[in-house]
């Protein structure tokens, strides 16, 4: 018993000490901007003149070796910071960034959408970012100063920037400029920082416009799969058929609930050669009312429907209880029909 409790308590301290070493390590973030090893190189000696030995004869000098003499008076050790150059990030098709000094732009190839600017604004009000000034008829604007909070730096930075779109002829250009950076109210120069944080504000705005592009492409895509256009058309043969814009595995996931709102209840299935087996009981008028859809008249009894693969699109033909086809007009009939069963 002893030694199960000394045990457990083993365990339990070891867990503390783990879990307080993690935590440590996740809060102190030293290591993105620190060099992690052993600053020992510091203590290396200077370089000195080579002294030759008396009847010793040295190669010819070749100044391709010179080691160059380097007067550089920036940080070193641990208070060199090795983090790599903020880099702008084009995330959408078709863009591309520019860099120079303390200005960043995102470059959009096509124009995309007349909106850019307000949606520029939108992302900053989402941030709660201050606007000092905006001039929407010359699409710019002046921030107040942002407080960063970075969890790489021992000492937050705060900047103002200038904000602003332009079109260029078939292009749109969003810049980035800043205008003033200080950290513990001291203004920073350094071209590595001011790059930093112009990046910062730059690719804030970048991941914004890719997201807000991505839900409009969901929402499109949505609107194309709720709302399925259906035409008249035939077959390779003339025979008259449906024709639905939509490729055919959408096609044939919607079908049975939408052949089920037309009173047409699928019996057999056979993926693989694209066929049904239903079969059909005229509904009410109610039903007619309800899709906004006239009587297509077709009898009542079991009918076969062959759905085609056309790529981006699909086929459907329909037999009726006789093996017929169905004729030009009863097919015009259905088009209002499937069109709303789709739509449903």
């Amino acid at each position: 018993m002893a030694f199960t409790v000394k045990r457990s308590a083993l365990v339990v301290t070891f867990g503390l000490s783990t879990a307080m070493l993690l935590a440590g390590c996740s809060n102190n973030q030293h290591y993105k901007r620190q060099v992690s090893d052993s600053s020992e190189y510091m203590n290396a000696p200077g370089l000195q003149d080579l002294h030759v030995p008396a009847g010793m004869i040295l190669p010819l000098q070749n100044g391709n070796y010179d080691v160059p003499t380097d007067d550089s008076k920036g940080p070193v050790g641990k208070k060199l910071d090795i983090r790599p150059p903020a880099q702008a990030l084009a995330l959408m098709n078709g863009t591309r960034t520019q860099f120079s000094g303390n200005t960043g732009m995102l470059i959009l190839d096509s124009v995309r959408d007349a909106n850019l600017w307000s949606q520029v604004v939108s992302i900053l009000q989402s941030h709660h970012f201050p606007i000092a000034e905006q001039q929407d008829a010359s699409q710019s604007l002046t921030t107040n100063w942002i407080q960063w909070q970075r969890p790489d730096e021992d000492h937050q930075y705060r900047g103002r920037y200038q904000i602003s779109v332009q079109q260029q002829g078939y292009q749109q250009s969003l810049s980035v400029r800043l205008l003033q950076l200080q950290q513990e109210g001291k203004e920073i120069s350094s071209s590595g920082e001011v790059q930093r944080y112009t990046a910062q504000m730059l690719n804030l705005l970048s991941v914004g416009l890719d997201k807000a592009e991505n839900d409009r492409q969901s929402a499109a895509a949505n609107r194309s799969s709720a709302q399925l256009d259906v035409q008249s058309g035939a077959d390779d043969t003339g025979l008259p058929n449906l024709v639905v814009r939509a490729p055919f595995n959408t096609v044939w996931q919607r079908l049975p609930a939408s052949l089920a709102r037309i009173g047409m209840k699928v019996t057999d299935s056979n993926h693989s050669q694209g066929s049904l087996s239903v079969t059909y009981k005229s509904p009410g008028s109610s039903t007619w009312d309800a899709l906004a859809a006239k009587d297509p008249g077709l009898v009542n009894g079991t009918y076969k429907i062959q759905v085609g693969d056309l790529g981006n699109r699909s086929s459907l033909q329909l037999t009726d209880p006789q093996g017929h086809t169905l004729t030009q007009s009863q097919n015009d009939a259905l088009v209002p029909v499937f069109q709303a069963a789709f739509s449903k």
